[in-house]
């Protein structure tokens, strides 16, 4: 049986200098989830995979050289993809010219804001 997903959705949250989207949106029983903000680019790409034997979900990432977007989408799809208990694709791509040190911890603590957000919603749908 096919399981309902959320339709196509996004989330917005201001960090710093840079506007960050998180828009997602069903791909049959798996999930497509894009992260971008200032500058938007593919800085990275997670996969996420769920094990329904363990009921966990592991992940990969593939890193744009130069890019440092792979934290995020690491996380991203490992908790997405625990979150719907599907197979779950991140892309991650933010770009703030000149970003301080504490523009980029502001830029991660909010995205990852969002990501437990959107974590939430999979959950209750």
């Amino acid at each position: 049986m096919e399981k309902q997903e959320p339709s196509s959705r996004r989330i917005e949250r201001a960090a710093g200098r840079a506007n960050l989207l998180l828009e997602w949106e069903s791909i049959g029983n798996d999930l497509s989830v894009k992260l971008t903000g200032g500058a938007s680019h593919v800085g990275a790409v997670g996969v996420g995979i769920f094990d329904s034997t363990s009921g966990r979900a592991s992940s990969s990432v593939v890193t744009v050289p130069g890019h440092r977007e792979d934290g995020l989408a690491l996380q991203g799809a490992r908790e997405l993809s625990e979150a719907s208990r599907s197979t779950t694709v991140f892309i991650a791509g933010i770009h703030v010219d000149d970003i301080t040190k504490r523009e980029i911890e502001e830029i991660v603590s909010v995205a990852e804001g969002m990501i437990e957000e959107l974590s939430g919603i999979l959950r209750e749908g």
